[in-house]
């Protein structure tokens, strides 16, 4: 869900949809539907106590005061709201599966991104390591690419220290009010000063989880045209990020290492796996050349609710909704796909899917690849 592209949503709406997406059981998903259906966010607010009445859950919605103080705590941060659709939104992230509606943004007034790489790696990273990402973030942003990544230490610190200059963007896993590691606290101002940015999809004092990284992941990879992984053990947030990469469509790359330094073994299986081999930002930069943002496999649509439909107006019953529930397990399914094994009309697969969602009983993933929850 995107507002009118280049174009600002005014306060009332912004407040709106801050509310929505703050909502008990309501995430990016299920928020496209809910304002898809309604069309708009204020409408969706004004349904969405009958809906959670008639599934039979709870789902506290915030009040305009606390919208309105969220917003007020986040301007005296020296930050803003940014909408999906709006200029400064990241454009490759809203070409992603769940895209979050809003994001918390301090600084990068300005910074242009559309030509973005992200770097990630490992914490305990190697000196050589820490050399490489230097000398690929530095040479990337000496070429007009902005560097994204995830403030932790190691690998990302590297990557963000050394393409200050031009402006790095720091993607967070709680609050833009709650950094962590403290000790990159500096790194973070310094970020803010030299005209980068900040960006968070988690409301103000949220203190990061260890479910939330993969989450921030998921906004690093999908807001870059491509991932550089450096160093990475075999099972680690770095390969998840690379693995969201692919979903996403964008490139994958990794710089090699020695197969002794267990740092090295992740990226070394991606490059098996067949991302490509980086030894320089030269490697980067020619393979970036073909992945042109206008590509239209790069930034094909989401599948999503017509706009306006009150899919709520289907009422399915008991019947419908044991076909769609037989139908779903745990293994992913396309919603198009799911539409035509059950034969039900598209209305009431919308609506069936937006009360399990609301439930918490969905989980979706890239290419809107739907599934029950374990």
């Amino acid at each position: 869900m995107a507002g009118p592209a280049g174009k600002r949503l005014t306060p009332s709406q912004k407040i709106a949809w801050l509310r929505l997406i703050r909502t008990e059981n309501v995430g990016p998903v299920t928020f496209r539907q809910l304002v898809h259906r309604a069309g708009s966010a204020e409408q969706a607010l004004r349904d969405l106590p009958g809906l959670a009445s008639r599934i039979g859950i709870g789902s506290r919605i915030p009040t305009v005061a606390e919208a309105e103080d969220e917003i007020a705590a986040l301007d005296r941060l020296g930050g803003r709201l940014v909408a999906s659709g709006e200029p400064d939104y990241p454009p490759l992230l809203g070409y992603t599966a769940g895209a979050p509606p809003l994001l918390s943004m301090i600084g990068g007034d300005g910074l242009e991104l559309m030509r973005t790489v992200a770097i990630v790696g490992a914490r305990n990273a190697s000196a050589a390591g820490q050399r490489m990402t230097e000398l690929l973030a530095g040479d990337l942003a000496a070429h007009g690419y902005v560097v994204v990544s995830g403030l932790a230490r190691g690998i990302d610190a590297a990557a963000h220290k050394a393409s200050l200059g031009p402006g790095t963007v720091a993607v967070l896993a709680g609050g833009v009010d709650r950094l962590y590691p403290e000790e990159n606290i500096p790194l973070a101002r310094a970020i803010v000063e030299h005209g980068g940015a900040l960006l968070s999809e988690m409301p103000l004092g949220w203190q990061a989880r260890a479910q939330d990284f993969p989450r921030r992941n998921r906004i690093v990879s999908g807001m870059s045209l491509g991932v550089v992984v450096v160093e990475a053990a075999k099972r680690s947030g770095s390969l998840i990020t690379a693995r969201l990469a692919l979903e996403q469509n964008r490139e994958v790359f990794a710089v090699p290492g020695s197969p002794l330094d267990p740092r090295a073994e992740g990226a070394n299986h991606l490059i098996q796996q067949g991302a490509r081999l980086v030894t320089s930002a030269d490697d980067i930069i020619e393979a970036l050349r073909e992945a042109d943002p206008s590509r239209a496999s790069l930034l094909e649509p989401e599948w999503q609710p017509a706009p306006g439909e009150a899919i709520l107006d289907a009422e399915p019953g008991d019947s419908e909704r044991d076909r769609l529930i037989d139908a779903l397990s745990v293994t992913p399914i396309a919603v198009d796909q799911l539409i035509a094994t059950t034969r039900l009309p598209v209305g009431a697969v919308q609506t069936l899917l937006l009360e399990l969602d609301l439930a918490g009983r969905l989980e979706w993933s890239a290419g809107q690849l739907v599934a029950l929850r374990p």
